[in-house]
């Protein structure tokens, strides 16, 4: 009986993964299918060089989406990273247990709110205060600030789970070669994770890169290359859902195709982690 539920769960894993494979598959082809046509017809240098986004005449550059889904992200990951890694590095070697039972659930619950929820916060909330430095406080800044605090949880959750998992060996043995607990920590426990840190860094992007309703809510939506860090900007998601609503024809097509560029993005950034990860355990 054991035997038979063991090669039953096999199989049941085996077409769970089988069916994971295929989502990714039917979404691939969708998406280049519907969206690859129409950016080859308008010229694909066109459309990722373009500065100009006006569909009622005919004329889609998204360049200025591309450059502002970079600007967002990498504010959010500047903010976020260094944040989230040393809560994580505290949660893991240097917080007392009861401090660790209130903040761990606040983390998780952090984790649980939807999108929407941190958007209106940063629009009652950091839209104000980013007015005091000019402009409508709808800005590259303002959105890196909200989406830095939103991937917060991705990164701390999977960088303590790292640390926690290095074995114990590695701290006590850089306290026998008589080095502190800080810096036991920190030049021993803490490299020997970099693998796992890492991955939470990459899913903590691409939830950044990927974000849309809180975006929409604090970035100010204006299709165009922002000049400075309280400059509107829209980005890649923004401008998919604000206009895939109405949108027909070629303008559907070269929304899906902007959904394309978007996923391609995402692709990379795994791809890079994944030369990365490969490099380090040569």
């Amino acid at each position: 009986m054991k035997n038979v539920k063991e090669t039953v769960m096999k199989y049941v894993f085996l077409v769970a993964a089988c069916i994971s494979v295929v989502a990714v598959a039917l979404i691939c082809i969708f998406m280049f299918a519907n969206g690859f046509p129409a950016m080859a017809e308008y010229g694909v240098f066109k459309f990722l060089s373009g500065t100009e986004w006006r569909p009622g005449n005919g004329i889609y550059g998204i360049f200025p989406m591309i450059i502002g889904s970079i600007y967002v992200t990498a504010g959010a990951m500047v903010i976020g990273v260094p944040i989230g890694l040393l809560c994580a590095i505290f949660m893991a070697r240097f917080c007392p247990d009861k401090l660790h039972g209130v903040i761990k659930p606040a983390i998780d619950l952090l984790a649980g709110i939807p999108s929407i929820v941190y958007g209106f916060f940063g629009l009652v909330v950091l839209v104000p205060l980013m007015q005091n430095f000019g402009g409508s406080g709808k800005s590259v800044l303002t959105a890196s600030i909200l989406l830095g605090i939103m991937i917060l949880p991705t990164i701390i959750s999977v960088s303590e789970a790292s640390i926690r998992a290095v074995p114990e060996t590695y701290y006590e043995g850089a306290l026998g070669l008589g080095a502190t607990h800080e810096r036991s920590v920190f030049f021993a426990v803490v490299p020997a994770a970099k693998s796992g840190i890492m991955s939470g860094i990459v899913l903590g992007m691409g939830r950044a890169i990927g974000e849309t309703m809180a975006v929409i809510l604090v970035a100010g939506n204006q299709p165009v290359v922002p000049d400075s860090l309280l400059a509107g900007v829209r980005t890649l998601t923004a401008n998919v859902v604000l206009e895939m609503g109405y949108a027909s024809g070629t303008h559907r097509e070269m929304l899906i195709a902007t959904a394309v560029v978007l996923f391609v993005f995402i692709l990379l950034i795994n791809l890079l982690f994944s030369v990365i990860k490969r490099g380090e355990n040569k």
